[in-house]
């Protein structure tokens, strides 16, 4: 028995100026899908952050096929995980002379494409498919009839 090593290629972007649990949103919606797809998705998401996470994607696509000379056309989002970087802390003037604080927190993220291994069709079994099989039929004892 063989197991096919599945050949991974990854990009990581640091201190990106948002909040890890709203990057993470973005994240999540291109896990596990083929790259072609999740660029489209973040081609057309709303969210600010989402040209960002496209580069991020392009260079994880750009090192798998220049890097490991894997074909793009199988490449998939195989992960894409968000971890917290640094957090600026900042002062705004509040009510009566006081001071509020502000968090602006950045984000690390990283974005790992696997190449989908080839699909092999195995030979169809003759004739054993096609017999079907015969119901047998089970017989109980009940307690009662003793």
């Amino acid at each position: 028995m063989t197991q096919e090593v599945m050949k991974t290629a990854k990009a990581k972007a640091r201190a990106i100026r948002v909040s890890p649990r709203k990057l993470n949103l973005l994240a999540a919606s291109i896990r596990r899908l083929k790259a072609d797809k999740a660029l489209a998705q973040l081609t057309f998401s709303k969210k600010r952050v989402a040209e960002e996470v496209k580069k991020v994607l392009l260079s994880a696509i750009a090192n798998a096929e220049n890097n490991h000379g894997m074909d793009i056309d199988r490449l998939t989002v195989s992960e894409a995980y968000v971890g917290k970087a640094m957090v600026m802390k900042r002062f705004m003037a509040g009510a009566k002379g006081r001071a509020n604080r502000i968090i602006k927190p950045f984000s690390n993220l990283t974005i790992v494409v696997a190449e989908a291994a080839a699909k092999v069709n195995k030979p169809a079994k003759a004739d054993k498919a096609a017999a079907p099989k015969k119901a047998v039929k089970k017989t109980t004892k009940n307690k009662e009839n003793k």
